[in-house]
């Protein structure tokens, strides 16, 4: 599979009238991910450092899991439906993260805040596409 193929792949699925254009999403996730390195790295080190309990990071580290997991599922696999279970999985340790990490870094859980809103937009987009896309 190569990157054109995918990208011809995507471009055919139906999608919902508010689906961005595909270059938006390579400036989001720069910036997510540069809020995702420095967060998740925070509570790492502080668990290494035994600073905190491990506990605080198992939602920190699934996040990491599911969300590698996310584009060999939509483009690798091609699979929409298992896409979407992932990005639920996405969201749903993204709202744990907040939790674990308020009482001890606060910053670290409002750092999550631009990533839980593009998560959620993208769990209606991949609800949406999956949706419009059933066979």
């Amino acid at each position: 599979m190569t990157p054109d193929s995918t990208q011809a792949w995507y471009a055919l699925l139906e999608k919902p009238w508010f689906a961005p254009p595909a270059w938006v999403f390579g400036p989001v996730w720069s910036v997510l991910y540069v809020l995702i390195i420095i967060s998740f790295g925070f509570v790492f080190l502080n668990v290494i450092r035994k600073r905190w309990p491990v506990k605080i990071a198992l939602p920190f580290a699934l996040n990491l899991i599911a969300n590698l997991l996310y584009t060999p599922l939509q483009f690798g696999l091609r699979n929409n439906v298992l896409a979407l279970l992932d990005i639920l999985i996405i969201l749903a340790t993204v709202a744990w993260m907040v939790w674990a990490v308020w009482p001890r870094a606060r910053w670290i859980a409002w750092m999550q805040l631009p990533y839980a809103l593009w998560v959620t937009f993208a769990c209606i987009l991949q609800v949406s596409i999956t949706w419009l896309n059933w066979s």
